[in-house]
C-alpha cells in the first residue's frame, strides 16, 4: 500500500480537457436551443436548467484537474500550460451561464437576428475547441499538430466574424432602438455572446503553444 503511492503517477489530463470541452459544447448547444424557444416560458427554463447543469458538470472538472496538477508525479505537458488551458476552457462554460442568467435577469423580452447569429458563432467556436482539444494527446504526431494547428486559426476566424457582427449589432441598436433600457439590456447580451467567442479564441491561443511546445 505504502509502495503504490510512492510509484510515480500520471494523471490522465488529456480525457478530462475532454470532457470539459464535451460539457462546455453541451452547454453551447442547450444555450442555443434556449435563444430559437426563447417564446415558450417552459422550454426556456428547461434549457436554462440544460446549460447550469453543463456547466456545474464543467466546473467539477475543472476541480478535478486543478486538484490532480498538485497530487501527479509526472505530467504529460507543463503544468503552468495545464492550469491555464482548463481555466480558459472554464470561463467558456461560465460566459455561457453567465449569458443565459443574464437574459432572465435582464428580461429580454424577444431574440434579435444579431443574438441568434451570435449565439450560432458562440456554438461554433465551441465546437471548435472541442475538436481542437480532443488532437492534444497525439500532437507529438506531426499531421496532428498541424490539424490542431489549422482548427485554432478556424477559432479566430469565428471571432473575427463575430467581431463584425458585434460592430453591426451595437450600430443597429443605437440607431434603430428608441428605449434607453432595451439599448442598454441588449448591449450587454451582445457583449457577454461576443467575449464567448474572444475566450475560445484565448483557449486556441493556448492550444497553439502548447502544441507548438510539444509537437
Amino acid at each position: 500500500m505504502l509502495f503504490s503511492k510512492l510509484l510515480p503517477k500520471e494523471g490522465n489530463f488529456f480525457e478530462l480537457f475532454n470532457q470539459h470541452a464535451d460539457r462546455t459544447v453541451e452547454a453551447a448547444l442547450a444555450f442555443q436551443q434556449l435563444v430559437l424557444n426563447y417564446s415558450d416560458v417552459h422550454l426556456r427554463a428547461k434549457y436554462n436548467q440544460d446549460v447550469d447543469n453543463a456547466e456545474r458538470a464543467a466546473d467539477r472538472v475543472t476541480h478535478e484537474v486543478n486538484r490532480l496538477i498538485h497530487t501527479t508525479f509526472i505530467t504529460p505537458i507543463d503544468r503552468e500550460q495545464i492550469h491555464g488551458l482548463i481555466n480558459l476552457m472554464d470561463d467558456v462554460a461560465d460566459l455561457l451561464q453567465d449569458s443565459a442568467e443574464t437574459m432572465a435577469l435582464y428580461d429580454i423580452h424577444h431574440m434579435t437576428d444579431e443574438i441568434m447569429r451570435l449565439t450560432d458563432l458562440s456554438v461554433k467556436c465551441c465546437q471548435r475547441v472541442q475538436a481542437a482539444v480532443r488532437l492534444l494527446g497525439k500532437i507529438a504526431e506531426q499531421p496532428t499538430a498541424e490539424a490542431a494547428l489549422k482548427t485554432c486559426e478556424e477559432i479566430d476566424q469565428l471571432e473575427s466574424d463575430a467581431d463584425r457582427v458585434m460592430r453591426s449589432a451595437l450600430s443597429k441598436l443605437f440607431r434603430e432602438e428608441p428605449d434607453v433600457r432595451e439599448v442598454i439590456k441588449l448591449k450587454a447580451i451582445y457583449e457577454l455572446l461576443e467575449t464567448i467567442t474572444d475566450k475560445c479564441e484565448d483557449v486556441a491561443n493556448q492550444i497553439e503553444g502548447i502544441v507548438l511546445e510539444n509537437s
